[in-house]
């Protein structure tokens, strides 16, 4: 009916819009559960990803210490920091080395006679070494007096073309630039691309100008040794190869000996358990965070597949390790509230004091053969994992990108809630439909009761336009 409003129901005198509104809500009632299992599916799947990625950096943590590097970690020390540093790599070896640095390195420069303007300065236009007359070809002779080179200045021979032609020069390995030692007068200086005796250089030109050494490059030295000390050169202040991977560098002269000592870094190894540590305890916290049954916020409350990797954890830091005893020996410990604690003191004591004892707590024992040296004789060793490579294997058989349990676990919450969604997504398509279904009911209602509302006016129009009959006419 034209003009007919459904939302208000002018005809019927019902809010039709709101009727329809409301039996669409519960039409949507099992959306509406899906949505909500949907949430709590794809909670499920961030909650085991969070875990996983503690699980993660645990079994990072861990492996660095299964590392035999890890153990022979050195530090370089040097009894005079202020004249000389050192720095050991990963294949250091402990080792001392005394010297004096007799000589540092410097870098060769020359420099050119004073070289005046032709061309006059005016307030507006200065002088310029474009305006000093220079020749047209240089000479370079290396630090022996051989090899010259001799190349072209090119432009109209001025400085600031010799300037240019040097530097562009990238073979000679030189640096040009020039100095203003007056009004109108120029010198030319030329160094060296780097320090040491071999980039010692000589330079002539065809002008015959005369270049003297400004410095004089030469190799650093270092005395070695007090009772019959030899030298050692290098082209830099810094010497490598003295001392296995450790790298010296001096940068003043010195007249008492220096000692560079590398030794075994008990700290820096400490700093590595600590790290394990610290993420074995962010593990047991993530995982009793999301599973806590006192908690209403819980994700993953009871889960039984991370109270087991938990308990995992602990019992991996709690057993001992063959016959070298617990960690409780390392400085290891479980606090009464579920943590582990370190001692960090303890730690490098037992270490300076029994390194092979500490490194097989936490790195285990390989297999191998027994006393007899032969494998298979009967008496070999069998493999024991250290705490380390314990709580490694528990990180990887959780974490691990394509067996891990946690990685499964998520990826099951996330193929549900693929399914979920796509159930979602059938049921908008469903419910639209119904939708316009129930709208075409009240519309055609609407429509009919407007039909007999019109019959109806028309039928009382006929019946009021009746002659009346009286009784006093039938008399």
């Amino acid at each position: 009916m034209a003009g007919m409003s459904l939302s208000t129901g002018l005809i019927s005198g019902m809010d039709t819009g709101t009727l329809i509104s409301q039996l669409m809500q519960v039409e949507a009632n099992p959306q509406t559960l899906l949505k909500t299992k949907l949430t709590g599916t794809q909670t499920d799947a961030a909650a085991y990803r969070a875990v996983n990625t503690r699980f993660d950096a645990l079994r990072s943590a861990a492996e660095a210490l299964t590392k035999a590097a890890t153990w022979s970690t050195t530090k370089a020390t040097s009894s005079l920091p202020a004249a000389v540093t050192a720095t050991s790599g990963s294949s250091a070896l402990p080792g001392s080395l005394t010297f004096t640095v007799a000589e540092l390195a410097t870098t060769h420069s020359v420099i050119g006679p004073e070289l005046t303007t032709t061309v006059p300065a005016t307030p507006t236009v200065p002088a310029s070494p474009a305006n000093v007359p220079f020749g047209t070809q240089i000479t370079v002779t290396d630090a022996q007096g051989l090899n010259p080179q001799t190349f072209a200045v090119g432009g109209s021979g001025s400085l600031a073309d010799a300037v240019s032609a040097i530097n562009k020069n990238t073979a000679l390995g030189l640096t040009a630039t020039t100095m203003q030692v007056a009004d109108g007068t120029f010198r030319l200086q030329v160094t060296a691309g780097g320090s040491g005796a071999a980039r010692t250089f000589s330079l002539t030109t065809d002008t015959g100008h005369s270049f003297t050494p400004l410095t004089a490059g030469q190799d650093a030295e270092l005395s070695v040794g007090t009772t019959n000390p030899f030298t050692v050169r290098s082209a830099t202040n810094t010497f490598t190869g003295l001392l296995a991977d450790t790298t010296i560098t001096a940068t003043t002269t010195t007249a008492t000996p220096v000692t560079v000592n590398v030794a075994g870094d008990p700290d820096a190894v400490a700093a590595k358990v600590s790290a394990l540590i610290s993420a074995a305890n962010g593990v047991l916290s993530t995982v009793s965070s999301y599973t806590s049954s006192s908690s209403d916020t819980a994700t993953l409350k009871g889960d039984s597949t991370l109270r087991s990797l938990s308990s995992q954890v602990l019992s991996a830091v709690a057993s001992a390790v063959g016959s070298d005893g617990s960690a409780a020996v390392a400085g290891l410990q479980l606090n009464r509230d579920g943590t582990i604690a370190f001692d960090s003191a303890k730690f490098v004591a037992k270490l300076r004091a029994d390194p092979g004892l500490v490194q097989r707590v936490f790195a285990g024992t390989p297999a191998g053969p027994g006393a007899d040296g032969v494998v298979g004789g009967g008496d070999d060793v069998a493999d024991v994992p250290g705490i380390a490579g314990r709580l490694q294997a528990i990180g990887q058989q959780a974490s691990d990108t394509t067996t891990g349990s946690l990685t499964l676990l998520a990826k099951s919450k996330d193929s549900t809630a693929k399914d979920l969604a796509a159930r979602v997504a059938d049921w908008d398509l469903r419910l639209a439909l119904r939708k316009e279904s129930l709208t075409r009911q009240f519309t055609a209602m609407e429509t009919a009761l407007g039909s007999l509302q019109n019959k109806s006016t028309w039928l009382s129009a006929q019946l009021s336009s009746l002659p009346s009959w009286s009784q006093s006419s039938k008399s």
